[in-house]
This record gives structure tokens, sequence and C-alpha cells, in this order.
């Protein structure tokens, strides 16, 4: 750390490369806070979680029970232990609370001032953060799995919605009416997501095993299909061309620069993509066990080198490098399945939700505090003692 802070006031270093080495020092030493709790609020289990990009301050949480969390992670006590309090939630007792389970949460990009939640109740409800109250609701003709707005658009106010209809539904938040659908999967769609880097790329993950790319400007809409053997025909029977996954693909996530995307299927394998050419890039990750049976929530570091993924593993989290495929290690700490993890770039923290209704916090471990300099005197060799004394203390 002394030659990165030495490089860095030199000028002979990129003031980003001691900002990463020190990121993923953190990332590489996430243990279980046992300081820090999460106000308990969900009677049965925790579906999805979005921590706001704008102060990295807020969470979101969005239970089975149909009910919505917001909580301050915040610590105003300034003690070592504390507990993250919920400071509003949309409860059983609201009018408005989603009448099945909460599959997705997300804070509007811009400010925290609105959030959206979408539900196996068949809606998608776009809500004031201030009053509670929903500001605008689209109903679906099928269950809900995943929806999702673009964090990078700036010329349209489009959420992509994922249902039990193949149909991959674009609502826009101007209109109020879902202006746009993309077709080209042949079953429910389990998860969708928007690309980082371009604001009208698309990616949607199906039960029919396939990975679609979209350009949502085009008419055509589908720019690539993923093949999980890169056009190798010889290789794949007739039924498996094209695929991406040799099951249900229910988990996307792209990373932080939106050059690659990750999937995750019910075959037990992540794979990583190239997301402009959509070639495989037949990283190794081993066997990933996934027994969703809806969307996986898992979730990708930022500011880290390498970059890692926090992935939901039975009652674990796995942590795996990205382009390597390394597994670095298992958080346990739930007593039960994992559906979703969410990172907080700024700190490097991991916030994961599991069906035992607990939310845990996963942090840095802190550095090994230098020994002090009363420390030091009691282990002090009696040979370098003073060995002065009074002529007083002689008599």
């Amino acid at each position: 750390m002394l030659a990165f802070i030495s490089a860095r006031q030199a000028g002979l270093d990129d003031p980003l490369r001691l900002r990463r080495a020190e990121s993923t020092r953190r990332v590489l030493s996430l243990e279980l806070n046992k300081d820090r709790d999460v106000e308990r609020i969900h009677g049965t289990g925790v579906n999805t979680l979005d921590i706001e990009p704008v102060e990295g301050r807020y969470m979101l949480s969005g239970g089975s029970d149909g009910v919505i969390v917001l909580y301050d992670l915040e610590n105003f006590s300034r003690k070592p232990c504390y507990t993250c309090k919920a400071i509003c939630s949309v409860g059983r007792s609201h009018p408005d609370v989603h009448k099945f389970s909460v599959e997705t949460v997300q804070w509007y990009p811009r400010d925290t001032g609105m959030f959206t939640s979408s539900s196996f109740d068949k809606t998608l409800k776009i809500w004031d953060t201030n009053t509670l109250q929903p500001a605008d609701v689209f109903n679906f003709e099928g269950t809900v799995y995943s929806h999702h707005m673009s964090p990078v658009a700036t010329k349209h106010c489009l959420i992509a919605v994922g249902t039990k209809s193949p149909e991959v539904q674009l609502c826009d938040l101007k209109s109020g009416s879902c202006s746009q659908i993309l077709q080209g999967h042949r079953q429910e769609v389990l998860a969708v997501t928007w690309s980082p880097r371009y604001e009208y790329v698309l990616a949607t993950a199906s039960a029919d095993s396939r990975v679609k790319l979209w350009d949502v400007r085009r008419a055509s809409g589908c720019l690539i299909t993923l093949d999980q053997y890169n056009g190798e025909k010889s290789k794949a029977s007739s039924e498996a061309a094209n695929t991406a996954h040799n099951g249900r693909v229910n988990g996307l996530c792209f990373t932080s620069d939106g050059l690659h995307l990750l999937t995750i299927g019910t075959d037990d394998r992540m794979r990583l993509w190239n997301s402009s050419s959509g070639e495989n890039t037949l990283v190794n990750y081993g066997k990933v066990c996934n027994e969703s049976r809806k969307g996986l929530k898992f979730t990708i570091s930022t500011g880290c080198d390498p970059e890692f993924a926090f992935v939901p593993y039975g009652s674990t989290i796995a942590v795996y490098t990205i382009y390597s495929g390394e597994l670095i290690t298992m958080l346990r700490g739930h007593y039960s399945t994992v559906d979703c993890c969410v990172f907080q770039p700024n700190f490097q923290e991991l916030y994961s939700g599991s069906k035992d209704c607990n939310i845990l916090a996963w942090v840095p471990a802190l550095r090994e505090p230098m020994p002090d300099e009363d420390a030091e005197k009691q282990h002090l060799n009696p040979a370098f003692e003073d060995g002065w004394s009074s002529s007083d203390d002689e008599g």
C-alpha cells in the first residue's frame, strides 16, 4: 500500500490505480458484520434488494409477503454496534400494497424521490417516496418476474418488463402506457436488464434457454441471440442451436463498463459473453448451483481489479473473479436459501436477502490495529530499561 501511495505522490501512477487496489483488497476481505444489523421487518423471504445510486445511503427490499421496506444504511450513532433502521414501509395494512410476492424493486436512477416495484400480482407500480403512494400502476396479463430502468438513459424513460408472456413489454413513464413490445422469445421472460453503456440496448433472459440483446430503436428489435457454441452447430443439436444455456435462464447482469454480460441458468452454469459480438468467452466457473424457479438476483462489483461476481448459491453467496472464473470464497451466514444480493460500491459492502427473512451486511474486515506505545513498553526487554536510580533510593 505504501508503494501505491508513494507512486501516486510522485505522479507515477494513475490516481485510480490506488483506489482500485484498495477496493479490491476490501472486497477480498468481506465478512459478516456482527456489529451491524438490518432491522427485520419481513415476515417471509426477502426476494429483492436495491441501493440508490445517488448517495448509496438508502436501500429498498421486497418480500414474498408483498411488503416493501425502505432502510437508511447511515450510522448516525457513530457507535461500532448499530442497527440499520427501516424508515418506512408499504406494509400489509397499506391500501396499495402488492397482493402477492414482490419480485423486483428499483430506485429511479436520477434521484431518491421515486422507486418502482413489480409483483406476482401482475402489476408494476411507480411510487412517490415522500408520500408512499403509487403515482402510476401498469397492469399485465401474466405474472411479472422482473423489470428494469436504464441507469444511463437521457432520451427515454422506458421500463423493460419480463412477464409470464414471451413478449418483453416496454412501459413509458412519460405516456403512462406500454409503448412497445419485443417479440422473439418462446416462453416466459425471467430477467431483463439495460446496458450501462448504451441506453437503447437491452438484454433479456427466458425459460426458453435463450438470451437476446435488443436495440429498442430498431423495428426488428433483436440484435443478437446468444449461442453457447459460438455458431459451431456441429457440436450442438438443432434444438440447442442459438441457446445460451441448457435450461431456463433466470439471471442477467452487465459488467459496470457494459462490455460483458453474465448469465446464469438452471443448468448450473454461469457464462460470460462479449456484449458487442455476442461471443461466449468460455470462462469456466465450474458448477454454479441454481435451483430457483424464478429470477435470480446476483450482482457484480464496481471499481475493482479484477471485478467480482456475487452469486446466491444455496444458503451461501459464492464470490467469483469474473474474467478468470476462480471461486474466491463462499460467504456463509444465512440459515436458508439466498435469493438476492446487492453491492454498495462506495464502501465495498454487500447486502443479501434470504428466505430466512433476514438481510445481512457483509463488510470489509478491519485492518489489524498497530500496537500502541503502552503495549510496547509492557513488552520492553529488561536489558533496555533505564538502570538509573536516585541516591535517595540507594540509601
